[in-house]
C-alpha cells in the first residue's frame, strides 16, 4: 500500500470512527471531548483495536470534531475530559504500557504533511533547521486532577508500579539519524509528569522525570526524577500532607522558550514548583553533551498507564494485573482514570 492509499485508508477509518462516536442510541447526538476542548491539532490513541488489524486505534484530523469512547475518551457530567486505560491491552509499536492519550498534530487535518516531517512537529532555537519546523517551541498548560491509578502489581517494588504519566515532551523517532550515530533521533523524553500513589498511602506523589538522551541500548539512559510534591519514584514513602490526594486537582504549564524548558506546577495546598531546563547541555556528565539540541519534538496529555502488565523487565516490568477486559479490570482496579478541567496547547 503507497503512502497516499495509507493516508486515504487513515482517513476514512478515522471519519467511520468520529460518525459513529458523536450519535448515541436511536440517533440521539450527545456532548463529545471537541465540544469544550479543542481538538484540531491533537491525535488520541486508546487501548483498543476495533478494527482488527493488528494495531492500536487512533483517531485524529477530521474526525476529532466528532470523537468519543464511552471507556476511554470522554465528558463527564461536569463537561471535563476523562481518559481512562486499564493495565493489559494493546500498546504502541514501541511500548509496553497501554494508554489513552493525546498526540500533539500540528498539521491538524492536512494529511499532505507527514507524522515524521518537521511542519508536523517543533524543534529548539538550537536545531540547525529550526525554521523548517511548525514551530520553534511550545506551551501546553493542563489542569487535572487523577481519580484512580492501578492498585494490584506483582512488583510494587518496581518505580513505575502504581503510577500514570499526565503529560509529555516526546522527541521524534529517526531511523536515519540514529544509523549515522549523529546524537539525536532515539525518540527519548526530556520530560514526563508522573504521578504515583500506592494502595495503602492516604496520599500520592507529583513528579516529573528526564531521560537522558542516549541510544536505548545505552545503560546510562535512564529517567532522572525531579519532585513537585511529595515523593519521587525511588522513595516509597507515605508521603504524608507534602502530597497529592486522589480527586485533588493541580495544573502544570510546559513552555519551551528558544532552548530553555520553564515548568510551571500549582496546587491550592502547596507553593507552586518551578523548574528551568536547557534542553540544549546535558543534565549531567552521564547524558549526551548537547542534550536535545536537534531532535524533533511533539507534546503529549492524557493517561498513559505506568502499570504494565509484563514482568521481565528490571525497570519497567512491574506485573501489574489484568484481563484485557476493561469493564472487569475497572471493577477490579486495575486501570487509571485522568480528568482534565482544562488543556491548552499555544494557548488554545
Amino acid at each position: 500500500m503507497n503512502k497516499k492509499q495509507v493516508l486515504t485508508s487513515a482517513i476514512l477509518l478515522s471519519l467511520a470512527y468520529g460518525a459513529f462516536a458523536a450519535v448515541a442510541n436511536n440517533g440521539v447526538s450527545y456532548p463529545v471531548p471537541a465540544d469544550n476542548f479543542d481538538m484540531r491539532n491533537w491525535k488520541i490513541t486508546i487501548p483498543s483495536d476495533i478494527n482488527e488489524d493488528g494495531r492500536v486505534d487512533e483517531i485524529e484530523g477530521v474526525a476529532m470534531m466528532s470523537y468519543s469512547h464511552e471507556d476511554f475518551f470522554f465528558l463527564n457530567e461536569d463537561g471535563h475530559l476523562v481518559f481512562e486505560v486499564h493495565n493489559k491491552a494493546i500498546t504502541t509499536k514501541n511500548s509496553k504500557n497501554a494508554r489513552s492519550e493525546l498526540r500533539q498534530m500540528a498539521r491538524g487535518a492536512d494529511f499532505s504533511i507527514g507524522t515524521h516531517d518537521h511542519l508536523n512537529n517543533w524543534a529548539l532555537s538550537s536545531h540547525p533547521q529550526a525554521e523548517e519546523f511548525s514551530a520553534i517551541g511550545g506551551v501546553l498548560e493542563a489542569t487535572l486532577k487523577v481519580d484512580h491509578v492501578s492498585v494490584n502489581a506483582k512488583y510494587p517494588e518496581k518505580y513505575p508500579a502504581h503510577s500514570v504519566v499526565v503529560g509529555q515532551i516526546h522527541a521524534e523517532k529517526d531511523n536515519a539519524q540514529i544509523k549515522a550515530e549523529t546524537g539525536y533521533g532515539h525518540g527519548n523524553e526530556p520530560i514526563k509528569i508522573f504521578y504515583k500513589k500506592f494502595p495503602g498511602h492516604k496520599m500520592g506523589s507529583v513528579f516529573w522525570n528526564y531521560e537522558r538522551n542516549l541510544a536505548k541500548n545505552d545503560p546510562d539512559r535512564i529517567d532522572i526524577a525531579y519532585p513537585v510534591w511529595g515523593n519521587t519514584w525511588e522513595n516509597p514513602a507515605e508521603p504524608g500532607d507534602a502530597g497529592i490526594a486522589l480527586g485533588e486537582e493541580f495544573s502544570y504549564r510546559i513552555e519551551v522558550k528558544g532552548t530553555m524548558m520553564l515548568l510551571k506546577f500549582e496546587t491550592e495546598r502547596h507553593d507552586t514548583v518551578t523548574y528551568e531546563i536547557d534542553l540544549s547541555k546535558g543534565v549531567d556528565d552521564k547524558d549526551y553533551p548537547s542534550g536535545y539540541a536537534k531532535d524533533a519534538f511533539y507534546f503529549k496529555a492524557g493517561a498513559y498507564g505506568q502499570c504494565s502488565a509484563q514482568d521481565s523487565h528490571p525497570v519497567w516490568g512491574p506485573g501489574c494485573a489484568g484481563t484485557g477486559d476493561f469493564k472487569v479490570d475497572k471493577a477490579n482496579g486495575d486501570y487509571n482514570s485522568v480528568t482534565f478541567s482544562a488543556l491548552k496547547l499555544n494557548g488554545k
